[in-house]
């Protein structure tokens, strides 16, 4: 079987920057053994699989280094981009475990920039009794948490608890205890925490504790940026259609740029960049 293994970083145009992933691309998806056992040796909170290498429709599987992943916006930026490379610009459609996920590549500014469509999203609020278990597990309490965005469930591929807080004081202010809070969003089918401050319409900040993956934190999430955009729009918090900027992976010095696009109905999309992470 012909495949190869890349490393990219998403979200970021510097390999300093953003989330880094594995690609793999091959003739046939390797065996789901395989594909952890990959996934744990190349050692990111994500690798993709991507099968067949050519074609019109592709399908894709998420692996972290302790599990499968239902779908992964990071991964799937950083795939487009080498799909790009490799094969040219234009539009891949990706077979998700999730659904189709289309995701346009263009050349913009001598860089390639990949943008995803989300399958439908979908919210809900989130139990009052979950978000006091949480915000007991972060060291936070009700009083700092911002009105304006309730807590809720959102998803957009996967499932994320959306907490927003008031103030970036309170954002920077991330230390938990790792099995615990592991366990408690095994239980509850979380695959990340979105932990939110809006600076302004436009622009919000995010951490994004991934312990179900075997990583303290995110520096980028494309999965929850777009279900954040979807919760925002069905909750009526933001006026449609409306596009803002996440920054993540700032208190982790690797600082990575989501942009979303949130339309009147359907799919939310989340656009960055992506390099390619040179190994010695």
């Amino acid at each position: 079987m012909s495949s190869l293994l890349y490393r990219l970083t998403a979200f970021s145009d510097v390999p300093s920057g953003g989330n880094p992933a594995g690609v793999w691309i091959g003739d046939e998806l390797p065996k789901k053994k395989e594909m952890q056992n990959i996934a744990a040796e190349v050692g990111y909170s994500e690798t993709a699989f991507i099968a067949p290498s050519t074609g019109e429709v592709r399908t894709i599987r998420y692996y972290s280094p302790l599990a499968e992943v239902s779908f992964c916006g990071h991964a799937t930026i950083a795939s487009a981009v080498m799909l790009g490379r490799l094969s040219g610009m234009g539009i891949y459609q990706l077979n998700t475990s999730v659904g189709r996920v289309p995701v346009k590549v263009d050349m913009i500014d001598g860089q390639i920039q990949a943008a995803l469509t989300s399958v439908e999203p979908d919210h809900r609020p989130a139990p009052v009794e979950l978000v006091n278990e949480v915000l007991e597990r972060l060291n936070w309490s009700l009083d700092k948490m911002d009105p304006s965005i309730p807590p809720a469930l959102a998803y957009g591929g996967a499932w994320h608890l959306v907490l927003a807080v008031g103030s970036r004081h309170t954002l920077s202010q991330l230390d938990y205890d790792f099995n615990e809070l592991k366990s408690l969003m095994l239980r509850e089918g979380l695959t990340t925490l979105q932990l939110v401050f809006r600076e302004s319409n436009n622009l919000f900040h995010s951490r994004n504790p991934f312990p179900v993956g075997g990583v303290v934190e995110d520096p980028a999430t494309g999965a929850a940026a777009a279900a954040l955009g979807g919760y925002l729009r069905e909750a009526k918090l933001i006026n449609v259609p409306e596009k803002f900027l996440i920054k993540q992976g700032e208190e982790m010095g690797r600082l990575s740029l989501l942009q979303v696009e949130v339309p009147v109905q359907g799919g939310v999309v989340v656009a960055g960049t992506a390099v390619e992470i040179t190994t010695q």
